[in-house]
């Protein structure tokens, strides 16, 4: 069944939710923020090890010694330096605090002080990142959603502590994971030749700096504008089909 991976991967998110949740009435304010801050620098090193993968490669050297080696620097700072003028010009942070805003009034949740930065943070945490790609691409090709599955197992854990910190509009991050991804399977047959292997190399880089970005905020709040960063991946994907067709 095309969409069955999307499905599963909303599905899982709300579990963790809930189980976060149901988590958060059973500890302090104090282990609240103690478990927001441990979350942070999780989400951190999950964008450093994602980025790091992507920029480093090994050798081995004419004396049997190992050598890294970095790259992607140069499109790193042009995609991130393109992409964020393009979001500030948008303004992409407030649209998504916006429709936090809306969420949290439309489903009788006004009175939650934390549901904006909940749905904003989870969002972005979740909805950044090649897999989502990826497996969107093979589930509305050929309908296999294992990647997806994956995804959705990894997204239920991180999203858990979330919940459990910051309440329930951390739940609703599955609305823009539904949407976008079920936006890519739908069109799968389209994005296929143009995520070759060097887009989604450059996607998953910049993808991970901005997840990177987002466990910076959980511990100093309003450090980056992550969703002001966001056209930066689709810039990542831009460079490598242009250095391709110069190539």
């Amino acid at each position: 069944m095309v969409g069955l991976g999307t499905l599963i991967n909303v599905a899982c998110i709300v579990v963790g939710g809930l189980v976060g949740l149901l988590c958060r009435g059973a500890i302090t304010q104090r282990l609240q923020q103690a478990l927001l801050r441990s979350c942070g620098v999780a989400v951190m090193f999950v964008g450093i090890a994602g980025t790091l993968e992507k920029m480093l490669s090994a050798s081995l050297v004419a004396d049997g010694t190992i050598a890294l080696a970095s790259g992607g620097t140069m499109m790193m700072v042009v995609c991130l330096a393109v992409g964020t003028v393009l979001g500030e010009a948008l303004d992409l942070d407030a649209r998504f605090e916006d429709l936090g805003v809306w969420l949290r009034e439309k489903t009788g949740n006004s009175g939650d002080a934390r549901f904006v930065d909940g749905f904003v943070t989870a969002s972005l945490t979740v909805s950044i990142g090649a897999m989502a790609i990826v497996g969107s691409i093979q589930d509305g090709l050929a309908g296999d959603y294992s990647t997806l599955m994956l995804k959705g197992a990894l997204d239920a854990i991180i999203v858990c502590p979330m919940a459990a910190s910051m309440g329930r509009g951390c739940l609703f991050s599955a609305l823009p994971v539904g949407v976008l991804q079920g936006s890519m399977t739908a069109l799968a047959t389209l994005l296929h030749p143009i995520m070759t292997e060097a887009a989604l190399a450059n996607l998953s880089l910049v993808g991970s700096m901005l997840v990177f970005c987002v466990g910076v905020n959980l511990i100093w709040p309003r450090t980056f504008k992550p969703a002001n960063m966001l056209p930066s991946v689709v810039i990542a994907v831009v460079y490598a089909l242009i250095a391709q067709a110069v190539a």
